[in-house]
């Protein structure tokens, strides 16, 4: 009987190390959404004799953001940036970006999201268009985002016009990380919250009170 030849069996062994490492370290996946206290959520208008609607529209962001791996700066000023691909969003970022802040926005409204369908063509809804300027989050440093956003009434010609500078700080480790971008996500949804309440206090308003 012939005997393998010794680098055969060094590189079998070579391949089942390196098999070994990739089981070992299996993905990670983190969401943006987050509960809203029961202090900051309002109740249900739906059956209410002014239901609200709310229709986010596809959220904007800069193109290395749009993908589900996590995209981290590094510390001391660098120039470069990490795409994690053992860190992920649960789905591509502006998705979940996305679905976060819809979910944040009609809870703190006690509104309806029918961004995916769910709504009488002869009901008026609030629609959102947001465009993410920035979303940098550096491991052990901060996570800075800029937010610009539109409001308008679908039953109503004017248009508001909103923006929104937030920062945070965080622990090291892509926990916390992924923390610091959900506390700056619910940030940005009570934001986007309390301009549609402006908008729909003052019907004359074309730009968020300051």
């Amino acid at each position: 009987m012939k005997q393998k030849k010794p680098f055969l069996l060094a590189a079998t062994a070579a391949a089942l190390m390196v098999l070994a490492g990739c089981a070992g370290k299996p993905d990670n996946y983190y969401t943006l959404a987050s509960p809203v206290a029961a202090a900051d959520a309002a109740p249900s208008t739906l059956g209410s004799a002014a239901p609200l609607y709310i229709e986010l529209a596809p959220v904007a962001v800069p193109e290395r953001l749009a993908r589900p791996q996590m995209v981290v700066g590094r510390r001391n000023g660098s120039v470069q940036v990490d795409v994690l691909e053992q860190h992920r969003w649960a789905v591509s970022f502006e998705n979940e970006l996305q679905d976060a802040l819809a979910s944040g926005i009609a809870a703190r409204l006690g509104a309806l999201d029918v961004t995916k369908g769910g709504r009488q063509s002869s009901q008026p809804v609030w629609r959102i268009a947001v465009q993410v300027r920035q979303f940098d989050a550096i491991d052990g440093g901060r996570v800075d985002a800029g937010f610009n956003w539109t409001l308008r009434r679908s039953d109503e010609p004017r248009t508001m016009a909103c923006q929104l500078n937030l920062g945070e700080a965080v622990a090291g480790g892509i926990d916390a990380v992924a923390q610091g971008a959900q506390r700056v996500t619910a940030a940005a949804a009570a934001a986007i919250a309390r301009s549609v309440s402006a908008a729909r206090a003052n019907p004359a308003a074309t730009a968020c009170p300051a």
